[in-house]
């Protein structure tokens, strides 16, 4: 909530309970509707609640998921350089890491280029992703750097969980917790990551180095599904929590 508080200034200030209601609402569709069509919500929550044009919540909206799989690649790039140890390793993922800095420090001559190449028609459009940016670097620095935390503690906490539940060692909770989410962050989400997210925990726990035989992969399972359940439990909670918060007239 914060996170779209800071990108969001003028439309939002002052009025932070009400996009909490908001962001929990969102959060909770993205977790139930399959193949990612929970998104469509933000950009219409915040045109009702907020007046934020749709093209721009929308190209908002694609900057934000774009930096949360960003996060999610880096914090992978991490468990596995941490398993290889290499210097040269270290430099690839510290330069993937810096790569969203690089992308925005390159932005206007990208956008100056698709411009010209543009058809006339798809320049309005052009200029609305232009406007879906952070305004400057520093609302860049803030807008990354909550996303970079906010990920990687989400799956210590998940991995610390899924150790916890399966018994299993800390770099396959790891893998099992990266798994889970971007089997949530991809387009193949099933209705409520029904069978989708279990799976991902379990593809993810394994290939970090869980045991696969049946007894494993058995007790590896149940605790993904409880982990997707506690997952669910919490977006209820949140969503229960927002509906307490008046609705802006």
């Amino acid at each position: 909530t914060w996170r779209i508080y800071d990108y969001f200034p003028r439309e939002t200030r002052g009025h932070f309970m009400p996009l909490f209601r908001v962001v929990q609402i969102h959060n909770l569709l993205n977790v139930m509707l399959p193949f990612r069509s929970g998104e469509t919500s933000f950009p219409l929550l915040m045109k009702k609640e907020f007046d934020v044009r749709l093209a721009r919540g929308t190209s908002a909206l694609l900057v934000m998921r774009l930096f949360d799989l960003h996060a999610l690649l880096a914090a992978a790039g991490l468990g596995l350089v941490l398993e290889k140890g290499a210097v040269v390793m270290w430099l690839l993922w510290l330069s993937f890491l810096l790569l969203p800095v690089f992308a925005f420090a390159a932005r206007h001559p990208v956008f100056r280029l698709a411009e010209r190449m543009a058809p006339a028609k798809a320049k309005s459009i052009i200029h609305e992703v232009q406007a879906g940016l952070p305004l400057d670097i520093s609302a860049f620095a803030r807008a990354w750097g909550v996303t970079i935390i906010n990920w990687f503690v989400k799956i210590a906490v998940l991995a610390w969980v899924l150790v916890l539940m399966a018994g299993i060692d800390l770099p396959a909770g790891f893998g099992g917790a990266l798994g889970g989410e971007l089997s949530s962050v991809l387009p193949i989400h099933a209705p409520g990551g029904v069978g989708t997210y279990p799976a991902g925990i379990t593809a993810g726990a394994v290939g970090f180095g869980a045991a696969a035989d049946q007894a494993a992969l058995s007790s590896l399972g149940q605790a993904a599904v409880n982990v997707h359940l506690l997952v669910i439990v919490s977006s209820l909670i949140g969503t229960a929590m927002a509906l307490f918060v008046p609705v802006r007239k």
